[in-house]
This record gives C-alpha cells, sequence and structure tokens, in this order.
C-alpha cells in the first residue's frame, strides 16, 4: 500500500527552524509519509536549499501563507495531507499518533486533527496561554495553524480548499471546516517557536491577535490586515 500522507510546509526565512522540524519528520516509521512538500515565499536566507538538502521537494511561490499552502496541496498527490508551520517542532508519539488516526479514520465518518499547542519557552503565562488555547480548541472547534492540520484531502476539498490569503488563512479554513466536519485533537502537543510571545509578550500578542481577527470577521480584508500585521515591527 501507498504511503497516505503529503506533508505541506509554508515557510519563509526559516533556516535556523526548518531543518528541525524536516528532522522530526524523518523520524516518521516507513510507510507513513509519501511527500514532504517546502513552499518557499521567497527566503533570502538559504531556507529553500536546506530544505532540498534535508529531502524535501521544493516549490516557490508568492509570499503569503494561504498562497503557499495552496501551492503545496495543489502539487502533492497523497490522500491524507498534514499542514505544518516551518518553525514547528514535533514531539515524541507524533507519528504514532498521526498513524493511528488515520488507520481508524472511518471512510463515511470522515474528520480533521489538530495537534496541541506548546510553546517553547519556561514563562507560566505560556502555559495559561497553552490552556486557553486547548479549551478554545475543544469546545469552539477552532484551532490555528501554528497547531498543525491533519486531514483527508477530500474533506480539505469538500469545504473548498485552502484559499490564498496573506492573513487570516487558517481562521478562514477552520471556520469553513467546521460546518462540514469534526475537528479534533491528536493528544500530542506540537511545540511552536516562542518568539512573537517573547518580543511582545503574552498578553500583548494574545491583544494583538484578537484585534486582527475581530477586524476581519467585520469585513476588513486580508490584505489589509497582512499590511498591519506585517508592516509594523513595533505591534
Amino acid at each position: 500500500m501507498a504511503a497516505p500522507l503529503a506533508v505541506v510546509i509554508p515557510c519563509l526565512e526559516e533556516a535556523d527552524r526548518l531543518p528541525l522540524l524536516l528532522a522530526d519528520l524523518a523520524t516518521a516509521p516507513p510507510g507513513l509519509i509519501a511527500e514532504c512538500l517546502v513552499v518557499d515565499g521567497g527566503s533570502s536566507d538559504g531556507s529553500g536549499t536546506l530544505a532540498q538538502l534535508a529531502g524535501a521537494r521544493l516549490l516557490r511561490s508568492a509570499r503569503g501563507r494561504g498562497r503557499q499552502l495552496q501551492r503545496g496541496i495543489a502539487a502533492s498527490m497523497a490522500p491524507w495531507l498534514l499542514l505544518l508551520h516551518a518553525d514547528a517542532r514535533l514531539q515524541p508519539g507524533w507519528a504514532e499518533a498521526v498513524q493511528r488516526t488515520i488507520t481508524a479514520a472511518a471512510a463515511d465518518s470522515p474528520g480533521a486533527w489538530c495537534f496541541d499547542l506548546a510553546v517553547r519557552g519556561a514563562a507560566l503565562n505560556l502555559r495559561l496561554l497553552e490552556i486557553a488555547v486547548a479549551w478554545r480548541t475543544r469546545l469552539r472547534q477552532l484551532p490555528y495553524g501554528d497547531q498543525g492540520l491533519l486531514l483527508p484531502r477530500q474533506v480539505l476539498e469538500s469545504c473548498g480548499g485552502v484559499q490564498p490569503l496573506p492573513l487570516m488563512e487558517d481562521l478562514d479554513l477552520m471556520l469553513r471546516l467546521r460546518r462540514i466536519t469534526s475537528i479534533r485533537s491528536l493528544g500530542v502537543p506540537l511545540q511552536v517557536d516562542g518568539r512573537r510571545w517573547d518580543r511582545h509578550g503574552v498578553l500583548r500578542t494574545a491583544w494583538r491577535n484578537a484585534a486582527l481577527r475581530r477586524a476581519w470577521r467585520r469585513g476588513c480584508s486580508s490584505e489589509q490586515l497582512a499590511e498591519r500585521y506585517y508592516g509594523n515591527a513595533t505591534v
């Protein structure tokens, strides 16, 4: 039987972190991962070269996670997809959880699954953030992109796929996904880099992100929000 899983990783200036994620993926048992695609959005730090050296298939795309994810998904063939941010670190037990989920998933009862968020760092407020995200994921079935996403290709296609948005592509996708299927936890953490929270503080970062989501729900374009998010390094 062919390996069932395609891993798609949008990347931009992640030379320090991407190789670690690719090393984590290399621990998967034979027969799980059919293809690993890194979609680079114009890195100047050698991220693409490092991806190729690690054995990933490198694709080029315009910058923006939505565009990059769309490009990688379209270029992949496997029936299951695992979407990951380039600064993520898979934790022990991840491959077993993914394999178990794929094996147990019933064709007549498809779903989508995410990891539990773990933020690198020792601060207590990071642990409180993780708890809040866990409750949001469980009660509202609303994980975000930094928690990863595992799902059958047919489910993604049924909800309209990933849209080529420069920001809010994850929220847009989750809102459409939960209308047609359940979104559950894999029960394994996925560690993300804590540099955003270190730089701006947990409360300020959470407030900023919430403000951006509110603006998007009220009709502000993804392009305007991306300019606000990426264009001001002090927010």
